[in-house]
């Protein structure tokens, strides 16, 4: 699941070259990520990424990026590297996480930026898990329909959603 033009992550890091193992691993990067949404908190009284003005909050936005990436790496390598799941069951388990956040955001009344924050998390192994399950080799998963028709699949995915985000936001507005 991991992408060839990535940057160098603090998951590569921790894994390669200091081998703390997955649990340890993820550990930490969770602990990097909560350290500075807390720290977001405490100084600006909200981790809202809107606007993202000043040099704190900006240099803190982009500490948080850089945990939660990593931490979507680090996730995905777990679930395929450790767990050994096929790309589709891996799609699966994150589609559904990232669903049952959706719900949350939904039906009760948890920070919307703290579900945001949990939600970015897993849009990464989703990513990867599915779009390996689309354009891999049948013999190791996947479907081999090549990347551009993969691609346009996810497009018209995204394409519909978006729709319908709109229609439900329309139909609240009204």
């Amino acid at each position: 699941m991991k992408t060839i033009n990535k940057v160098v992550e603090i998951s590569d890091f921790l894994d390669r070259s200091l081998h703390l193992g997955c649990s340890a691993e993820g550990s930490l990067l969770l602990a990097g990520l909560l350290t500075t949404l807390g720290l977001w908190k405490a100084v600006f009284k909200s981790i809202y990424v809107y606007p993202l003005l000043g040099t704190t909050r900006e240099l803190l936005y982009w500490i948080a990026i850089s945990f939660s990436n990593s931490l979507r790496t680090a996730f995905g390598d777990f679930l395929s590297d450790i767990m050994g799941l096929s790309y589709l069951t891996a799609a699966i388990i994150t589609a559904t996480i990232i669903l049952f956040i959706m719900l949350l955001h939904y039906t009760t009344k948890i920070n919307t930026v703290l579900l945001f924050w949990i939600a970015f998390v897993f849009t990464r192994p989703f990513g990867a898990a599915f779009g390996d399950f689309l354009t891999k080799a049948v013999s190791k998963g996947g479907l081999a329909i090549g990347t551009g028709t993969a691609s346009i699949i996810c497009l018209l995915l995204m394409i519909t959603f978006v729709l319908i985000s709109q229609q439900k936001n329309s139909k609240i507005s009204q």
